[in-house]
């Protein structure tokens, strides 16, 4: 039996968050939950862009929120 669980992951390069939506795969065996690899993929493509710096390349694979240090 397979299920399919949709979480939100974080991905942080830098100043940037990337919140991104992937489906975790839940099945009987000792390897669950895992990732799709088109999910695993898609985390990887919002990091490379977060790390050129190409904001508009992550924001159409997730919302993506800038990191405002708070001083204490």
């Amino acid at each position: 039996m397979e299920q399919t669980l949709v979480r939100a992951k974080l991905v942080h390069e830098g100043e940037y968050v990337a919140e991104v939506d992937v489906a975790l795969i839940i099945t009987d065996d000792e390897w669950s939950p895992y990732l799709s690899l088109l999910d695993a993929y898609k985390l990887d493509d919002v990091r490379q862009a977060l790390r050129q710096g190409d904001i508009e390349a992550a924001a159409k694979l997730g919302r993506v929120y800038k990191l405002i240090p708070v001083a204490v």
